[in-house]
C-alpha cells in the first residue's frame, strides 16, 4: 500500500503518510527508453547509407523524445505527499504538490467527519475529511481498493484515542 502509519496505534500523535504508487523507477524508465530506441532502430538498419535514413531519423528521434518527455512528466506529477497527523484533539492534513506548494488543513478531531462517496465523487470511493467549514480530499491518487482500505483504516483509527 502506498500509505503507512508511521506511529504505533495508541501513540500520540498518530501520523499517516500517503504517496502515489511508483510502478516505474528511474532505472526502469531508462531501460524502457533505451529498449524503445533500440527497437525503433532495428527496422532502419537496411537504410544505413541511404538518404531515406536521414529523412526518417528526425521522426524516430522525435518519437523517442516524446516517450521520454511523457514519462518524465508522469514521474513529476507523482511527487505528491500527504501527511495526516492525528493528535488527541486535532487533525492536520498537509499536502505537498509536485510544484512544491504546500496546502494545510486543520480541524478539531471531534467535529471532523470522514466521508466516502461511493459514486458521487470525481472518483469511485472518493474519501474526504470535513471540518471547520471545509471538505478536503485525502488519497485521491490511490487506486480504488486502496481508497476503500484507507477509509476503513481511518474510520477505525479516527475515534480511537491514544492511551494515557
Amino acid at each position: 500500500m502506498p500509505y503507512q502509519w508511521t506511529s504505533e496505534p495508541y501513540e500520540s500523535p498518530q501520523v499517516l503518510k500517503l504517496w502515489p504508487h511508483n510502478a516505474l523507477p528511474a532505472r526502469g524508465m531508462a531501460a524502457f527508453v533505451l529498449t524503445t530506441f533500440t527497437l525503433i532502430c532495428i527496422p532502419t538498419l537496411p537504410l544505413l547509407g541511404t538518404p531515406i535514413l536521414w529523412g526518417l531519423l528526425p521522426f524516430l528521434l522525435a518519437a523517442v523524445w516524446g516517450i521520454y518527455y511523457a514519462l518524465q512528466r508522469n514521474h513529476h506529477a507523482r511527487q505528491i505527499v500527504e501527511i495526516l497527523v492525528l493528535d488527541e484533539d486535532s487533525a492536520q492534513l498537509t499536502r505537498t504538490e509536485p510544484s512544491g506548494d504546500v496546502k494545510d488543513w486543520n480541524c478539531n478531531r471531534y467535529w471532523t467527519t470522514i466521508t466516502k462517496y461511493e459514486d458521487d465523487g470525481p472518483l469511485p470511493h472518493y474519501v474526504t475529511l470535513k471540518g471547520m467549514g471545509r471538505e478536503v480530499e485525502i488519497g485521491a491518487f490511490l487506486s480504488e481498493p486502496e481508497r476503500v482500505a484507507l477509509y476503513d483504516e481511518l474510520t477505525r483509527v479516527w475515534f480511537r484515542r491514544p492511551r494515557e
